[in-house]
Parts: C-alpha cells; sequence; structure tokens
C-alpha cells in the first residue's frame, strides 16, 4: 500500500504514513495501490487501473468567497473540514457579543483572499481545491 499524498510505500497496518504524518487514505496525488502520480481528478489510476480512494473536491470559488462573506463565523474552515479553527473563529465572535467579529472577519477576509490567490490550495484531507 502507498500513501495517496507522498506516494512512500507504507505498512498495511499502518495508520498514518510514517514519511509524512498523513493518516492512511486521505489525499489524491498518488495511487493507494501503485504509488503512481494520479491526476487529481482521475477515478482510476493508468498505471494499475484500481479505483481511487477519493472525496468530492471543493470549490476554491465557494470557499474563497465563503471566508470573504462570512468569514467572522469561521464557515469558510467548516466548509474545508478544518472544524477546529472555524470553532476558533465562531468563539472569538459569539463570546464577545460581536464585538470581536472584526478580529475574526478580518482574518476570514485575509483566508478568503488567499484561498482565492491559491495560497491556501488544499482541503483538510489534503485534497487540492477545484478551481469552479
Amino acid at each position: 500500500m502507498y500513501c495517496r499524498i507522498c506516494g512512500k510505500e507504507i505498512n498495511q497496518l499502518a495508520a498514518i504514513c510514517v514519511n509524512c504524518g498523513v493518516p492512511v487514505g486521505k489525499g489524491g496525488t498518488y495511487c493507494q495501490a501503485c504509488g503512481n502520480e494520479t491526476n487529481a481528478v482521475a477515478e482510476y489510476c493508468a498505471k494499475c487501473g484500481a479505483r481511487l480512494v477519493r472525496k468530492e473536491l471543493k470549490s476554491k470559488l465557494a470557499a474563497g468567497l465563503l471566508g470573504i462573506f462570512l468569514g467572522s463565523l469561521g464557515i469558510h474552515r467548516f466548509y474545508l473540514g478544518f472544524v477546529g479553527i472555524g470553532i476558533a473563529q465562531l468563539l472569538i465572535t459569539v463570546l464577545t457579543c460581536g464585538i470581536g467579529a472584526f478580529i475574526s472577519g478580518t482574518w476570514g477576509f485575509i483566508e478568503g483572499i488567499l484561498i482565492l490567490t491559491g495560497n491556501i490550495n488544499k482541503d483538510s484531507d489534503g485534497n487540492p481545491l477545484a478551481e469552479y
């Protein structure tokens, strides 16, 4: 079995890749059956024909716009699967009765721009963000 992020061979019983630390099955750059580099949107490996374990790709545009318009609530982070950071942004806004919304809103706005420019380009599973 091979890591979906770095392509290194990993033990069948391993829970994480010892090379990059990513949980087994997460990501989408390499085939888990043969280790061949794959296309981010491919359903099957071109080399061995194995069905690639893959989640639906998240939209870069949707994540960026959520960050810009709802960043103070951390909605963009929930969308990308970064629940802990999303909760932090939400709590800053709610627990300060909206006074901290300026801080978390600015934080979310900047992250929204970073997502749209490609500086933040992966979801919590390591999958690339789709361009649509």
